[in-house]
C-alpha cells in the first residue's frame, strides 16, 4: 500500500514522504497563484479553482486568501458555495461540501489528526478522516470543524463553535464543543434577526 493510499483510509503515515511532498508542492504553487490574483481577475480565479479542486460546481466563490494543505486537491464543492476571507481546509483527505453552503471568515475545516502518543508525533505521523458538510449550511465566523465530522443539510453553525461531533440537519448549533441549540422553526421563516421581519422577496 502506498503512502498516498494510506492518506485516504485513516491509516497512520509519515507526512514527510518525499513523493507526497513533491505532489503537494505542485498543488501549493497553484494555491499561491490563486491568492496572488487581483480583485478584478474573477475569471482567472475561476480557472485556477477548476484546476485546484477535486470537484467544483457552478457559481462558487472564495474570497482570498484561501489556505489548504493540498491546495484544494481533495475538496469537493457543490454549486453556489461561498467562502469569506481565510477559509482554511486541511484537505489531507476528502472534504465534501454541498450546494449553496456558506463559510464565514476564518473558518477551519480539518481532516488531519496526530497520535496522542508523543514518540509517534516525533516521527511526523498523522491520520486523516473525511469531513462531510451538507447542502445550504451556514458556518459562522471562526468556527472549527474537526476530522470525521458530518453536518446535515440546512444547519447553522454559530460563530466560534468547535464542531467535534456530527450535527443533524435543520438545526442551529453553537458552542465549544458545538451542541444543538434548537431546531430551525416557523419564527425563522418570519424573522431574519431578532424582531426584524423578512420582507425580502
Amino acid at each position: 500500500m502506498t503512502t498516498y493510499e494510506k492518506m485516504h483510509i485513516g491509516e497512520l503515515y509519515n507526512c514527510t514522504d518525499e513523493e507526497l511532498m513533491i505532489e503537494q508542492r505542485q498543488c501549493l504553487e497553484r494555491l499561491y497563484d490563486f491568492n496572488a490574483t487581483r480583485p478584478s481577475e474573477v475569471e482567472k480565479r475561476k480557472q485556477l479553482m477548476e484546476q485546484m479542486f477535486a470537484e467544483l460546481g457552478d457559481d462558487c466563490y472564495i474570497e482570498p486568501p484561501f489556505h489548504a494543505n493540498w491546495g484544494g486537491k481533495h475538496v469537493h464543492f457543490g454549486k453556489g458555495v461561498y467562502a469569506n476571507f481565510n477559509l482554511t481546509m486541511v484537505d489531507d483527505t476528502h472534504i465534501y461540501v454541498g450546494d449553496h453552503t456558506m463559510f464565514g471568515p476564518n473558518v477551519t475545516v480539518a481532516t488531519a489528526g496526530h497520535p496522542i502518543v508523543p514518540h509517534l508525533r516525533e516521527n511526523v505521523t498523522q491520520f486523516n478522516i473525511p469531513v462531510h458538510i451538507g447542502r445550504n449550511v451556514w458556518i459562522g465566523a471562526g468556527a472549527v470543524i474537526v476530522p470525521g465530522v458530518k453536518i446535515g443539510d440546512n444547519t447553522v453553525i454559530g460563530a466560534g463553535s468547535v464542531v467535534t461531533k456530527d450535527i443533524p440537519s435543520n438545526v442551529v448549533a453553537v458552542g465549544n464543543p458545538c451542541r444543538v441549540l434548537r431546531e430551525i422553526n416557523d419564527h425563522d421563516k418570519e424573522y431574519y434577526y431578532k424582531d426584524r421581519k423578512i420582507e425580502f422577496k
